[in-house]
């Protein structure tokens, strides 16, 4: 045999062919060819498919690519598959993904799977991103990953595309791992996975991890801490399996938001003195526990916490032949969780210090008439803060400490009866299925509006109102908080989803297959909104508090429900075994979500909240041979009747004001992917992604001076979607094949942070790090390097600045969310 490494989308696997053997080739490490790779996702069926048969775009990465690539979140995951524009910058979790010019974020248009199953039916739901929901580790075997096509047929909220993380199963030997993973920013991880046949067809498998550490944008606390455990069971017998599977997090995961940036000499993003644009947070231990007024007694708050979770999923799988051909197949899955989100979100725009004082002057001193004039004291020392040269900038910022509790409870089921047969001399692979999702939430949101200086850690400052003698009189703010309760919602919603799909495989001749499928779901909700009031707490000699919002104790009821159609028609033509070419069609719907109405009472009445329409037409070439694989892709897609919310903060109020448009987009795009294979010591792989995303229509009307003025932003380039995304993957072998080295590069033009484009986000370039070294069969020491170079690349930036016009747009000083500054991890795995 002879052993040479393929690289799919940027990510190595190893590949089989006839030859010899090098002596450190590891049997843990190698994959099949990939011509004879077999797929599960995108489709229902009785017959097994290959990749380079499949009539739509779809991406695979197997375990020796994920453990080369060592992504730390679900998001970095996504970067291997072209066509896919990911923000991971916001940490292990509460990411945003977009594809295919997608103008939604988070993953409500895109749906993550495990073993075939979404792992949240809507994984947009308001502040509950499906990657909060799901952590990576050592016991997830592969990945496929769907873009557009069939994915909206065999799953709910997925038009851009489907990702399925598939776990590993049991073998006919036992064997396990174990790995132990350090980096350089105070982490320290530990993974292993175990399986095992039991006998008489039984198997087991469990697995998990655990690890802390501080973040590359240390707050001075631990921020990551926690981990997951999963246990599977399984069984095979005479006419079927049956899978178990028990998974629990436990899990704290930092939330990382825009910083403070300017510009340097060129006009690229720079760091403001006194903060570290790669590596400071404006999080630090000042701001992590405060207690905030409230109508009903002091309120707790751990900025500690992050996104805390406490999931737990039980998830049974069956596949049984139940006679004359027919097989079922029906995944159901119980999950429930209780997840708090706790941020520290800077908002509004940066000042100077000395402006801020000036703006609340008039203010301070008619409320405390004895004062004479006001000033910066810091909040826990009440040392004075000069506003002329504080940290070398003598810049301020507000920072919303905002938490959201969102329990959920969810049932889901997908039931699939497949058959192939033969009519006419020719075959047909159909499935029949039935999906259903049960589930409850409520969501609670409160906030507390801070008054912050601009530097690593920042801490909190009051600002206080003083006599002709120095002495205080009053406080604008109290405990460094400009405003208490500046955020209130409180809602309750039951959901049921119905859908029922159909698909055929149809073998027209030995070399051309036509696909069709359909799928008419609906989904009807209950609930009801809690009204809000704006109180004073009546708390002598402090502003802050007498703009509470808070409940009035009414609730508003939501009684709704949705339905929509969608089909796919596509063929393939395999040429011959490694070459085919593919075309489809795919009309489809985004039903609307219960978060679309929790925000407030006024949203729960709303009549204009309609399903979207989204159509996809793609065509594309599958190419394999034993020097290259290439992958192209060719789409348009077209979003109809979206509904567009903007929350703008207003400093002077420390308030949001939202705006709603409605609007529709096109984008036309190529996706590639591939890898030249020309010799085993060394390999170049890639994924590029080109694309024209633009707003066909987006009106919507704001107040200017008084004056409904008419905003028009048709042609624009969709909002923080790059036109062009590159990932090229040269790599190396030494040592007959025991050692890798790959240099991944990513490319990514400039975007723009609102739908005016007023707000540019500069094109970027980021070198990473990959090397693996098989030290024996069972001993692998890896190191993964990421941004070598320390690039500041922003992925978006100040959404509460404004996402249809910003208003950072011009600013001196404004936020923006960059990548992470450089970093290193380095890990030791141990195969038994």
């Amino acid at each position: 045999m002879r052993l040479s490494f393929v690289l799919l989308s940027g990510v190595a696997v190893m590949a089989v062919s006839a030859g010899a053997s090098p002596s450190h080739a590891q049997p843990a490490d190698r994959a099949d060819s990939k011509v004879d790779e077999l797929i599960v996702t995108g489709r229902a069926g009785a017959l097994d498919r290959r990749r380079v048969e499949a009539s739509y775009a779809i991406t695979t990465l197997d375990e020796a690519a994920l453990r080369l690539q060592a992504p730390m979140s679900t998001a970095e995951v996504f970067k291997a598959i072209p066509g896919f524009w990911v923000e991971a910058s916001g940490g292990e979790a509460s990411n945003n993904v977009r594809t295919r010019g997608i103008p939604t974020d988070g993953y409500s248009s895109v749906t993550i799977q495990e073993d075939g199953l979404t792992i949240q039916h809507d994984g947009g739901l308001g502040w509950l991103n499906a990657d909060q929901s799901f952590r990576l580790d050592e016991t997830i075997g592969r990945v496929e990953a769907v873009r557009g096509g069939p994915a909206s047929i065999f799953a709910s909220n997925s038009p851009g595309g489907t990702v399925n993380f598939i776990t590993r199963k049991a073998g006919d030997t036992a064997e396990g791992l174990v790995k132990g993973t350090v980096g350089d920013y105070g982490m320290y991880r530990a993974d292993f996975w175990y399986g095992a046949p039991l006998g008489d067809g039984w198997g087991l498998t469990v697995g998990g991890f655990y690890r802390s550490d501080e973040g590359v944008r240390s707050p001075g606390f631990t921020q990551n801490k926690g981990g997951q455990i999963r246990v599977g069971l399984s069984r095979e017998f005479e006419t079927g399996r049956i899978d178990i599977n028990v998974k629990h997090i436990d899990d704290n995961v930092g939330f990382l938001l825009p910083v403070p940036l300017t510009f340097n000499d060129k006009q690229e993003p720079a760091g403001v003195p006194g903060f570290n644009p790669n590596y400071g947070t404006l999080a630090g231990p000042d701001n992590r526990l405060l207690s905030f007024r409230n109508v009903n007694g002091p309120f707790a708050f751990d900025l500690g916490k992050g996104t805390d979770v406490s999931l737990t999923a039980i998830t049974l799988k069956l596949d049984l032949e139940i006679g004359a051909g027919w097989k079922l197949q029906n995944t159901g899955r119980y999950r429930t969780s209780d997840i708090l989100r706790n941020g520290l979100f800077p908002t509004g725009n940066i000042e100077t210090a000395t402006g801020r004082l000036n703006s609340l002057r008039a203010q301070a001193l008619a409320a405390y008439p004895g004062a004479v004039d006001i000033q910066y004291r810091y909040a826990t020392s009440g040392a004075a803060f000069d506003p002329a040269t504080a940290n070398g900038n003598g810049l301020v910022v507000s920072g919303n400490l905002l938490t959201v509790s969102v329990p959920l409870k969810e049932f889901t089921n997908d039931l699939r009866l497949v058959r192939t047969f033969d009519l006419a001399g020719q075959t047909h692979d159909v499935a029949f299925g039935v999906y259903v999702s049960d589930f409850n939430y409520d969501y609670d949101r409160f906030m507390a509006t801070s008054n912050l200086e601009v530097r690593d850690q920042a801490r909190r400052l009051d600002i206080v109102a003083v006599n002709a003698a120095g002495g205080i009189v009053g406080r604008v703010t109290e405990n460094g908080i400009l405003r208490y309760g500046s955020l209130f919602d409180n809602a309750a919603i039951d959901a049921r989803v119905y859908a029922f799909y159909g698909s055929d495989e149809w073998q027209v001749t030995s070399r051309l297959r036509v696909d069709a499928g359909f799928r008419q779901e609906e989904i009807a909700f209950t609930g009801s909104v809690e009204g809000k009031q704006t109180v004073d707490l009546g708390i002598a000699g402090t502003l802050a508090d007498n703009q509470v919002i808070t409940g009035t104790g009414a609730f508003t009821p939501i009684d709704r429900s949705y339905s929509g159609l969608s089909w796919t028609l596509g063929a393939n033509y395999q040429i011959q075994s490694g070459l085919g070419v593919f075309g489809r069609y795919t009309d489809t719907v985004r039903l609307p979500s219960p978060s679309e109405f929790q925000g407030s009472p006024g949203d729960a009445l709303r009549t204009d909240i309609k399903k979207t329409p989204v159509k996809m037409i793609e065509a594309g070439l599958k190419w394999q041979t034993d020097a290259f694989d290439l992958y192209a892709t060719a789409f348009e897609t077209r979003f109809e009747n979206i509904r567009f919310n903007d929350n703008v903060f207003n400093p002077a109020t420390n308030s949001f004001t939202t705006r709603v448009a409605y609007g529709e987009t096109q984008t036309r795009g190529l996706e590639l992917e591939g890898v030249l294979r020309p010799m085993d010591s060394w390999d170049v792989s890639g994924a590029v992604s080109w694309q024209n995303p633009e707003y066909e229509s987006f009106r919507f009307t704001e107040i200017v001076g008084g004056v409904a003025t008419v905003r028009n932003f048709a042609g624009n380039q969709l909002i923080r979607v790059p036109k062009v995304g590159v990932r090229l993957v040269p790599a190396v072998n030494f040592l007959e094949g025991a050692v890798r080295l790959e240099l991944p590069v990513e490319y990514y033009s400039k975007r723009y942070a609102d739908v005016a484009n007023s707000q540019s986000l500069a094109e970027y370039t980021v070198i990473n790090l990959n090397a693996r070294w098989n030290v024996s069969d069972r001993l692998a020491v890896s190191l993964a390097g990421v941004n070598l170079t320390n690039v500041i690349g922003l992925t978006e930036g100040n959404p509460r600045a404004g996402q249809f016009i910003s208003g950072d747009a011009g600013a001196r000083y404004y936020l923006a969310r960059p990548i992470l500054g450089t970093s290193w991890r380095a890990a030791l795995t141990y195969r038994f």
